[in-house]
């Protein structure tokens, strides 16, 4: 007996042992013997029982008698295989026939020991027995573990969100998991010996070629590429895939068919990462609602348009495009029809213009164009007056046909500048000039108008302006042509400029317009003259009826009414005596919410009036179905009186229709005692303008009286 390795065997766990004989004394001495050398013994007299125990728990080792009653050791062996006991067998028996050791060595026995034997003998086919049950216990645990360890790696592989794949050294599909099925519709047994540039796009093919060309190099390093792959079935969407590949050296993975393994990958789907950050970059560079280009992609590309035109010594163009009266109609319809309405003129803007020109959406109603190669200003010229026609046609949208005009502003490179950020000044600088001219037209810029900066500068002067309270009101008196009494004023608004000296509305309602600062302006000069006014009335004036302007953004206000009503209340002033003029165009979209505020408004006395009537979009229902007291005749139909058999026809045809729909009439812009007295001859109730002198104080205008024939004698603008 081998000490040392048995001591071994005992250190690596106890070994349990069962001992089937039909001999007691044996069986005592056995279970001594073995006990002593560390071993955990039962014992069973003849084979039935030892069978019952075998059922029962798990022996490591068997040492079984052949020659039993009731049932031999042939016997218990053939019930062991048939109910698959897994225990090491070693047969001790007094038969020695060959017949009978051959019987129990095919029935499974492991060793045969024949009585009678030395308890060395004994001890070392047992040892032995044991050791070789114990490693053949451990090798089933580990292939156990490997074929565990394979399923759920094939569990993996198979349900990877990834497409895994082998390579061999040509380049073809040796393996791939069922992914490429989901992915791309193939079956993975399809693409079995097929070149992975095979399913590769076109257009990519180029690129997939170098790439696995640098795999095969005789290095460690994981290599990757973006690439598109060609789906089964036509008609699918392109699908983009990240590849990544290791090399696989000699002997690390075992060659299956005769194949020499080299490439391992996987290919990830990419598609919707790549779309995300398409739009992602889309959103960075282009106007969401027109899908033009933006602000900054417009300077990027006219950057790199300045650069190339200064090395191939040659001209380029920027067009500053701006809607007129975008502000009114979006006030008005509302700024879904106003969104609408951008849209639509992108698209025209984008067929007035060649491929390789840019139009962006530079803000709000402004639009940019980049003309980065121009043979001389004439060819420029004809692109204005392409985007001016294409912009003249109605829009129709949604039941109304809406006119818009623009004006357009151009600075060439070089002579209005040499770097983008110039260009672009220039040539808002030159829309503003049209603005300022008459509009609906284009302009080149030329140096003698760098002074329009100065509007810039008066947006940002307006804000401190309001802080600062630099806005004065005067009033224009308002007089009965019947009588010659003054019965009501209309509140104007000026600008003490501390640099520029007192503006007039023509200097800057229209920037206030544009940035929206109109709103509290209207506020200040509505608050003023309503304070003023009252004040009047308790120091014993009359009962003055007070005008005053109200632009579309004041009235879309949700707390417009509120205001009015607070200020009202504040200032102890009647709501019969106040009168707000709106423009037409705030009632031509029908917007409920406006109905709604002027019908409030109305519930409480205060007079709505239509300013400047029959200029914008004159409609006869909302004069029918909306609180409309007073109409105002703008001052461009006053100048058609020229005599009293004149007819003047739009004049006689709206104090018809108000004296029809017992509204008031008054007639702004009377510069004359001709036009006095035919519209008297008309039976206009209420006239104003310079016949009766400029917009003053309250003081001044009735120090100097209301009397038609004395003021006109002083009047600048007197007939």
């Amino acid at each position: 007996m081998n000490r040392p390795e048995h001591e071994d065997m005992s250190a690596s766990g106890q070994v349990r042992v069962l001992l089937a004989d039909d001999d007691p004394r044996l069986l005592d001495s056995l279970s001594g013997l073995l006990a002593l050398h560390g071993y955990e013994v039962d014992t069973a007299r003849g084979g039935v029982p030892a069978v019952a125990m075998l059922e029962q728990t798990h022996y490591d080792l068997l040492l079984l008698d052949l020659a039993m009653p009731g049932m031999d050791g042939h016997e218990v062996l053939q019930v062991m295989n048939e109910r698959g006991v897994d225990t090491m067998t070693v047969v001790i028996s007094g038969n020695a026939s060959i017949d009978g050791i051959a019987q129990a060595l095919r029935a499974g026995a492991y060793d045969y020991l024949r009585k009678p034997y030395l308890p060395e003998e004994l001890l070392a086919r047992v040892n032995n027995a044991a050791r070789k049950k114990r490693l053949e216990d451990r090798h089933r645990a580990m292939q156990a573990r490997l074929n565990r360890s394979e399923r759920l790696h094939r569990l993996l592989v198979n349900h990877s969100p990834d497409i895994v794949y082998i390579l061999d050294d040509q380049g073809r599909f040796s393996f791939l998991n069922a992914t490429v099925g989901k992915l791309l519709g193939y079956r993975p047994e399809e693409l079995l010996q097929v070149p992975l540039l095979d399913i590769m796009e076109d257009d990519q093919r180029e690129r997939g070629r170098y790439f696995l060309e640098q795999a095969r190099q005789p290095d460690d390093q994981v290599r990757s590429i973006q690439v598109a792959l060609k789906p089964k079935f036509p008609g699918r969407s392109r699908r983009h895939f990240e590849l990544v590949i290791w090399p696989v050296h000699d002997g690390e993975v075992p060659p299956a068919d005769d194949m020499r393994h080299r490439i391992y990958g996987t290919a990830r789907d990419i598609t919707e990462r790549l779309e995300a950050e398409a739009f992602i970059s889309f959103q960075a560079y282009h106007d969401l609602l027109t899908r033009l280009p933006n602000r900054a992609l417009f300077k990027d590309r006219l950057s790199i348009a300045i650069t190339q035109a200064a090395r191939e010594d040659r001209q380029l163009a920027v067009m500053f495009i701006d809607l007129d009266r975008f502000k009114v109609i979006n006030d008005s319809l509302g700024h879904t029809m106003g969104d609408r309405l951008l849209q639509a003129v992108s698209q025209r803007l984008l067929k007035c213009v060649r491929k390789g020109d840019t139009l962006s959406r530079f803000g709000g109603d402004e639009f940019t164009l980049l003309l980065p190669e121009v043979r001389d200003p004439e060819s420029v010229a004809q692109v204005a007056e392409k985007i001016l026609a294409s912009i003249r046609s109605p829009f129709s949208l949604s039941g109304h046909e809406i006119f818009i005009r623009a004006s357009i502003g151009v600075a060439l490179f070089p002579d209005a500048g040499t770097h983008l950020d110039a260009l672009i000044k220039n040539a808002d600088i030159a829309m503003y000039r049209v603005k300022n001219t008459g509009r609906d037209g284009y302009q080149v810029f030329t140096a003698d108008m760098a002074g329009t900066t100065q509007r810039l500068r008066l947006e940002q002067d307006m804000h401190r302006a309001l802080a600062n309270q630099e806005f004065d009101v005067v009033y224009q008196a308002q007089i009965d042509s019947a009588i010659g009494e003054m019965v009501g004023v209309e509140a104007l608004v000026r600008w003490n400029h501390p640099r520029l000296g007192r503006l007039e509305p023509s200097e800057f309602i229209g920037i206030a317009e544009d940035s929206r600062l109109i709103a509290e302006l209207d506020r200040s000069t509505l608050r003023k003259s309503v304070r003023e006014l009252a004040k009047a009335r308790q120091e014993g004036g009359r009962g003055l009826r007070l005008s005053v302007n109200i632009s579309p953004l004041m009235v879309a206000r949700d707390d417009f009414v509120d205001t009015v009503l607070e200020v009202l209340r504040q200032e102890g002033f009647p709501a019969q005596l106040l009168e707000l003029e709106i423009t037409e165009n705030l009632l031509i979209s029908d917007r409920q919410d406006v109905i709604a505020k002027l019908q409030r408004l109305n519930e409480i006395g205060v007079n709505i009036a239509i300013d400047d009537f029959g200029t914008g979009y004159s409609s006869l229902s909302y004069l029918q179905k909306l609180p409309i007291h007073t109409l105002k005749i703008d001052r461009s139909f006053t100048r058609q009186v020229k005599a009293c058999d004149d007819g003047a026809c739009i004049v006689n045809a709206i104090v018809a229709m108000a004296q029809g729909l017992r509204m008031n009439i008054v007639v702004e812009g009377v510069e004359t005692m001709l036009q006095l007295d035919y519209l008297r001859a008309l039976g206009c109730g209420v006239v104003q303008g310079f016949l009766y002198g400029q917009p003053d104080s309250l003081e001044r205008l009735w120090q100097r009286g209301a009397a038609p024939e004395a003021l006109a004698a002083s009047a600048s603008h007197g007939g």
